[in-house]
């Protein structure tokens, strides 16, 4: 699918989804009063919402984590995270993806469009550069983990090993194809530009 198709894609998702939100009745089942409430709330409040749920996911890995570190020690804490980052990135892709309507083996169009929809673009600040069909270097400019431990006066968290698994896996559940390249992630050196970087391939 290539970029054009892929943004006539999204704008027929996001227009379903107005229409949705726009007085259209909803099939109503008992108990689903958080989901019916939805419906009446304006786009800002849902905004709202939604970025506060990432926050959340947010904050329940982060507690989790430190669980696994006070009673394993960080070496395990990080194995831990690992194996449930694993399982975790192929979830997201696939919801993603089920969401946006496309299917697998859409190539960087597709991977650069549903990086857009992750929970981390709901919470960080993130560029992909350098894109052209065959290659996209994504960037985080700003990690809201990263940046409160820099406030702190803590060092980087180490999570090469936990993103190398995350980003490899979240790219491959899009499109088989691709391959991931860790361009610079903590506790790798980087700049001040970004925390990490990844390089994106799509190969024969």
């Amino acid at each position: 699918m290539d970029e054009m198709a892929l943004q006539q894609k999204h704008q027929e998702v996001v227009m379903t989804t107005q229409n949705a939100l726009q007085g259209q009745e909803q099939e109503t089942v008992a108990g689903d009063e958080g989901v019916q409430l939805l419906y009446s709330l304006s786009k800002e409040e849902l905004v709202r919402i939604i970025t506060d749920d990432a926050k959340n996911w947010l904050a329940h890995d982060g507690v989790w984590f430190q669980s696994l570190e006070r009673k394993f020690g960080m070496e395990v804490a990080v194995d831990i995270d690992t194996d449930a980052w694993r399982l975790f990135t192929v979830i997201e892709a696939k919801r993603i993806m089920e969401r946006l309507g496309l299917k697998p083996g859409g190539g960087i169009p597709a991977l650069v469009e549903c990086l857009k929809h992750r929970f981390y673009a709901r919470l960080n600040l993130q560029q992909c550069i350098e894109v052209t069909q065959t290659r996209a270097v994504f960037r985080m400019i700003d990690c809201r983990v990263q940046s409160a431990r820099k406030r702190k006066g803590l060092p980087d968290h180490p999570c090469k090993s936990v993103g190398v698994v995350e980003y490899s896996g979240f790219a491959s559940t899009i499109d088989p194809r691709i391959q991931t390249k860790c361009l610079a992630c903590p506790p790798d050196e980087h700049p001040e530009e970004f925390w990490c970087a990844w390089e994106f391939t799509l190969k024969p």
